[in-house]
């Protein structure tokens, strides 16, 4: 999927310029009777039994594994967590049997008996160190060790709960650093770090509205998410503003490839545009988004025109929301596990900038009548002055007929030059949706249309168009479309 630069090189184009010249875990290890030792072990597994010794201590030989040892009573539902730093040694001695009075990580009288110390075991263990465990059941132990995947626990109960979470030595899919594909590399080619090793930012709750099922398209099955509104908690506190879109591309390997345009409403009244640029691997939810925020360089928030940030974006489909959270990642260095995303061979790469192909005006296709709201400007910014105006409805006529879909905008900027680049989409009166992006600077408006493969208008798809210069209409501005001669 071209994505030839970064979210930090969007190339701007639009529809509507015209109208706005013209009008605006722990413990320490629990000691059953006298002496009780426990070193610190690799690879560890619980001894066969699952509750706690009820006589003398064993002991865990460095690098090794937890020996077999005595009966085992009490301490019903305690969650026992042993953490290694790899490696296989050899087994310990049994623990010799004595009465005892529990006592949490100290003594208890009875016979002393130490457990044989385990052979000598290699560093680097196999075990990822995990999530939280849940409570087991009764005498149940969970292993977790420095290093990859999680155990599974010992006999006599097994752990529930938490997700693991990276270890020395390994990681698990949310944790690794996620290679994207040079074609969509959102500025990080050399990988998208674990966003929550950071400092969170800022927290947004998006409401959701119609979710446009495109179908699919030449670059996979595309779906475009309507945002209506959205809180923002955190060092930014503000709203998200009605009109965005969430451009979501799932490839025929199942990874994913998500484009968001935003703008935002600080508390301060500070407008925000966001424009994002995500991947997720084949089979996980979250996707890892890397925004890119343009805002006045005279505004307190102007930190995030330079930051370096990356999030997270989840959808809860049941309450139709969208959350994300965006992390400052200044500080977090990669790890050496990651996972490579490649985009399926024969595939055409779905673009992130504007097309510059030229050519004149030939058989008119179809027109549209767009109407427009009020201008929504940000200011000059890093990389000049970016002027919204958000996209209303509409109609189209021709070859294409049906409705402007009230959702995203013409997101222009100014500066040495204007370009315009709006993004919207259609819904024809034959039950299609198409996306369109029409862009460039005036005189030189070039679309690019994304639609349904074998529907009535995948010609659409062959992109061999040009646009005319929006022209005054009621409400908004007019705009045709030709074949390219």
């Amino acid at each position: 999927m071209s994505h030839n630069g970064s979210p930090n090189q969007v190339a701007t184009v639009g529809v509507s310029l015209v109208v706005a010249l013209l009008t605006g875990c722990g413990g320490g290890s629990s000691g059953s009777g006298a002496n009780s030792t426990a070193l610190l072990g690799g690879a560890s597994s619980i001894g066969t039994g699952g509750n706690r010794p009820s006589g003398g201590a064993s002991s865990i030989g460095t690098g090794g594994n937890l020996a077999v040892g005595g009966s085992l009573t009490g301490y019903r539902g305690t969650t026992v967590v042993v953490i290694g730093s790899g490696g296989t040694s050899g087994q310990g001695g049994a623990s010799v049997a004595g009465t005892m009075t529990p006592n949490v990580g100290g003594q208890g009288p009875g016979t002393s008996a130490v457990a044989n110390i385990g052979g000598a075991g290699a560093a680097g263990g196999a075990s990822g160190y995990g999530g939280r465990s849940g409570t087991p059941p009764t005498g149940g132990s969970s292993t977790v060790g420095v290093g990859g995947t999680s155990t599974a626990s010992a006999t006599g109960g097994s752990s529930k709960g938490g997700s693991s979470a990276i270890g020395a030595g390994g990681a698990t899919t949310n944790a690794a650093l996620v290679i994207p594909d040079p074609s969509w590399a959102c500025g990080m080619p050399d990988g998208i770090v674990d966003p929550t090793q950071g400092e969170i930012a800022f927290r947004a709750t998006l409401s959701l509205g119609a979710t446009h099922d495109v179908g699919t398209t030449p670059f996979g099955h595309r779906r475009v998410l309507d945002v209506k509104s959205g809180t923002v908690t955190g060092r930014v506190q503000g709203s998200f503003l009605a009109g965005g879109l969430e451009l979501e591309l799932t490839l025929s390997n199942g990874s994913v490839e998500l484009e968001q345009i935003d703008v935002l409403r600080a508390s301060d009244g500070t407008l925000i545009y966001l424009r994002s640029c995500g991947v997720a691997p084949a089979g996980n939810s979250v996707v890892r988004v890397v925004p890119d925020f343009e805002v006045a360089t005279s505004s307190t928030l102007a930190w995030l025109n330079t930051g370096k940030f990356v999030g997270t974006r989840v959808i809860d489909t049941a309450a139709n929301t969208l959350q994300l959270d965006i992390y400052d990642i200044s500080k977090v260095t990669s790890t050496g596990t990651h996972i490579q995303i490649t985009d399926p061979s024969g595939v055409p790469n779905q673009p992130w900038d504007c097309s510059t192909s030229t050519g004149a005006k030939g058989t008119s296709v179809f027109t549209e009548t767009v109407t427009l709201g009020s201008s929504l400007s940000i200011g000059a910014s890093k990389r000049g002055t970016r002027n919204i105006i958000p996209i209303t409805g509409g109609t189209t006529t021709g070859r294409v007929i049906g409705s402007v879909l009230s959702g995203g905008g013409d997101y222009q900027l100014i500066g040495s030059s204007t370009k315009l680049d709006a993004r919207y989409n259609l819904s024809t009166s034959d039950g299609e949706f198409i996306v369109v992006r029409n862009c460039g600077p005036m005189g030189a408006l070039v679309p690019q249309f994304e639609a349904r493969v074998g529907g009535p208008y995948a010609f659409l798809n062959a992109n061999t168009y040009v646009s005319s210069d929006p022209g005054s209409a009621s409400g908004g501005v007019s705009i045709t479309f030709y074949d390219k001669k």
